[in-house]
């Protein structure tokens, strides 16, 4: 099989390039940016590229997108060209070529405003179910980009699975308050309990959707480490969030302790991954138990393929008051 990997100078889109080139798989980088991983360098965007770059290929991982990082940095009508644009190029040039099997790249952030619950209500429970309300163009350009996977898999039957990916990335926070309050890993391991996933766990979801892209025809699933949580939780979660962990994970308080680590005090929604773990047989390895588990070992809570990537950014110039502009 021959796969399209947009996006393959990336952190997600080296991942893929690593991990299907080592399982055998005639993998093809397409990116903007040179970099080992990437066979053709061009933008999405630009028809003439994508039909250069599919043309042979069996079936595209598209992961290829501009970010909320950039939401800062580049023009509305960026996202609209990366994100909307480059999708139907390659929807479009993938039904003209028959390429099998398309899995595209999404993000939790879709559902935006739906995230965040008035003070006083419960957490929210994401599932893919949740109408989305996107609050920036990143996550109205995703959306959309969703839209027209759906579309062009209803008008021709290609074979279309959207993975909606929680938070993998190794940078710092967008948020100063959380960047002042808690060190950087603290943090990134407080949100494996509902918001967070390994690399690992993200890449073996996109070899998965891969495989069964053609039995199951379409389909949304939200990627993230399982959660410990229930429903009957999350009216606590958003008020006294450490006294639900401890009933879950109770030597996490001792493994905190020894770091001058902490909880957050509330936590706000729980991403629900059983659709993707039910009809792609997905089985994370990495949630919050097993980090724990890492480090009570001395290990690093990360897993080899998230370190051997490391951290790329997202601008290639630093900001004065965080990672990213605002």
């Amino acid at each position: 099989m021959r796969v399209l990997v947009t996006g393959s100078s990336g952190h997600l889109g080296e991942a893929l390039v690593r991990v299907l080139g080592r399982d055998g798989i005639d993998v093809v980088g397409l990116d903007v940016l040179p970099s080992p991983w990437t066979a053709i360098v061009g933008s999405v965007a630009d028809r003439a590229v994508v039909r250069r770059a599919i043309e042979g290929v069996d079936a595209v991982v598209h992961a290829a997108t501009l970010h909320k990082p950039h939401v800062g940095s580049h023009r509305r009508q960026d996202f609209v060209d990366t994100n909307v644009t480059g999708t139907l190029n390659l929807l479009e040039e993938a039904v003209a070529t028959g390429v099998g099997r398309f899995v595209f790249t999404s993000s939790t952030t879709t559902f935006g405003r739906a995230l965040t619950p008035p003070a006083g209500a419960p957490a929210a429970w994401i599932t893919e179910d949740v109408v989305p309300v996107p609050k920036n163009i990143y996550g109205i350009t995703k959306l959309a980009a969703e839209n027209l996977c759906e579309l062009v898999h209803r008008s021709h039957k290609l074979p279309c699975l959207i993975l909606r990916t929680s938070r993998f990335f190794p940078e710092a926070d967008d948020s100063k308050e959380t960047r002042n309050s808690y060190e950087d890993d603290n943090a990134k391991v407080n949100e494996f309990l509902y918001r967070r996933a390994d690399i690992e766990d993200i890449v073996s979801a996109h070899v998965l959707a891969l495989q069964r892209a053609r039995s199951i025809a379409f389909g949304r699933y939200i990627v993230s480490a399982t959660t410990p949580f229930t429903r009957g939780d999350l009216q606590e979660l958003h008020t006294q969030a450490a006294a639900v962990v401890r009933r879950y994970a109770p030597r996490y308080g001792d493994i905190y302790a020894a770091r001058g680590w902490k909880m957050f005090p509330a936590i706000d929604r729980v991403y629900i991954n059983e659709r993707a773990r039910a009809d792609l047989g997905w089985q994370p390895r990495f949630d919050f138990a097993a980090v724990l588990t890492r480090l009570a070992n001395g290990d690093d809570f990360r897993s080899p393929l998230a370190r051997a990537i490391g951290s790329k950014g997202y601008h290639d110039v630093a900001f004065e008051d965080g990672p990213y502009p605002t």
